[in-house]
């Protein structure tokens, strides 16, 4: 989709529809809209009068040959309240649009800018929202589809130079491209996405993107002693994979800090001998999300080219309920050296990832941000509206957060205290790998805390934001992408 600003008059403007947003409770009084509203003779006033059209958040109106101006169709969406506009409603606005737009077979719309946020990030969540919008999951179904793509979109502007406008979309761009690459990843069913081709596609990221690349296979994790990791992977006939992505700035990096993002990338979980229930198991497909996100995160950061060293790693595996596969009693040894009594097979991710970034500071990692689809206690906790954040170092968390924040993406922080500790010790081994159901999220994070030391550290669990059940207006049902945009936010910001 291309994206270009123009800075004629909005009703010059050539383009299949015109998209415009009335803030709650606006009237066509002046401006923009009360120039519109004169050329659509009086359209507007008369749809707020007879109440068809409040400016609520979510308001959809569509209107064909509407009067003076250029487009063939007018779009109206309700912006919400004026006071709380900012560029995730952008986001969702003009993703709604695009969607919208898609599906009536627009190819060419423009957008009336009509707010005073900055131009710059406007402009690029407007492409993420667009970008963002367009994804489906329905790459495996084999009907006849009409082929109906959004050719171009035009913000209609005065303001702003060509270049900045082509740099912010450009970053928006890459970003939304990369969430949908995750989505990609995440979507394939688990026949196709093993750890073998999941390493595959981390290693078509790398070779485009210039991004060193080093795959470990079960002998290497053996050498290194990564039981933990390799006795999830034991009742699996695929092998397990630890792929490791490094970024290393051209420049001079602005800091000696090195960021590791860790991402679980358990291909299919079926719990292991502690089988999971059969309902909603084919969902397991997206148990490897955080994987999928690191990878993804990876590439944008590769293509955005911050001064900072970033190491990216995934440990893929299968957890199947095999002859081979673990036990509930069984003990495994860490690469960290603790010994893990395991409780529950079904708890399979702390396992992995307690390798996963005890690997992380072997390599020279000085932050390290982890993220999985952990626990499905995060749900009952907060929903699919926030991401659950944990860690050991405040200033860290604050960074994780604030560059959610700055991506539309909501974090929440619970808590990490000692206490939490108790809940998992073992009577046979240094920990085990539960602590019962009481705080599940909090417990499933202290496991993974008990191996990164003192380094700063923060774990994002997404299991109840990784996976969308039902379709939104500016989104379709299956992956989300959650968090690309938001790591890929840590990582500049730490350059800056």
């Amino acid at each position: 989709m291309e994206v270009k600003a123009d800075a004629r008059k909005f009703y010059e403007i050539e383009c299949d529809a015109l998209v415009v947003n009335i803030y709650e409770g606006e009237k066509p009084e002046e401006g923009a809209l009360a120039e519109l509203d004169k050329r659509s003779s009086g359209v507007i006033t008369s749809l707020i009068e007879n109440g068809e059209l409040s400016g609520k958040s979510g308001e959809i109106v569509y209107l064909h040959n509407p009067g003076e101006i250029a487009a063939k169709r007018l779009l109206l969406l309700g912006g919400g309240k004026l006071a709380d506009y900012n560029n995730d409603v952008v986001r969702r606005m003009i993703g709604t649009a695009a969607r919208f737009l898609r599906a009536k077979n627009v190819r060419k719309f423009a957008f009336l800018r009509r707010s005073q946020l900055p131009l710059d990030g406007a402009i690029q969540a407007g492409v993420e929202g667009a970008l963002l919008s367009l994804w489906d999951a329905d790459k495996y179904k084999t009907s006849e589809k009409e082929e109906k793509i959004i050719e171009q979109m035009i913000v209609a502007t005065v303001e702003g130079d060509s270049q900045s406008l082509a740099q912010s979309a450009e970053r928006g761009r890459i970003l939304a491209e990369a969430a949908n690459l995750a989505r990609e990843i995440i979507n394939e069913p688990s026949n196709f996405m093993t750890p073998t081709e999941l390493a595959r596609q981390a290693e078509e990221v790398a070779q485009k993107c210039g991004l060193e690349l080093d795959i470990l296979d079960e002998a290497r994790m053996k050498e290194l002693g990564m039981g933990a990791l390799l006795g999830v992977s034991q009742g699996s006939a695929e092998p397990a994979k630890m792929i490791v992505m490094t970024y290393t700035p051209s420049a001079e990096p602005v800091s000696n800090e090195t960021i590791a993002i860790v991402g679980k990338g358990v291909t299919f979980d079926t719990g292991g001998i502690s089988i999971k229930p059969a309902d909603g198991m084919e969902k397991m497909k997206y148990d490897m999300a955080g994987g999928a996100t690191t990878i993804a995160a990876m590439r944008a950061i590769a293509q955005l080219k911050p001064a900072i060293n970033v190491i990216g790693i995934v440990p893929a595996v299968e957890n199947m309920p095999g002859g081979r596969a673990q036990r509930p009693g069984d003990v495994v040894r860490s690469m960290a050296g603790k010994t893990i009594e395991v409780i529950n097979t079904d708890a399979e991710g702390r396992l992995i990832l307690c390798d996963a970034v005890a690997y992380a500071i072997k390599l020279g990692a000085t932050k390290i941000v982890d993220l999985a689809t952990l626990t499905g206690a995060v749900s009952i906790a907060l929903g699919d509206v926030y991401v659950a954040v944990l860690g050991n170092d405040q200033e860290w968390i604050d960074a994780v957060i604030n560059a959610g924040r700055a991506s539309g993406e909501k974090i929440w922080q619970l808590p990490l205290d000692r206490e939490y500790r108790d809940q998992i010790k073992s009577d046979i081994a240094d920990i085990k790998n539960v602590g019962g159901r009481k705080a599940g999220t909090i417990t499933g994070a202290y496991f993974i805390r008990e191996f990164v030391g003192d380094t700063p550290w923060a774990h994002l669990d997404i299991a109840g934001t990784a996976w969308n059940d039902s379709s939104k207006p500016y989104l379709s049902v299956g992956p989300t992408g959650i968090c690309v945009r938001t790591l890929v936010n840590l990582v500049n910001q730490m350059a800056s």
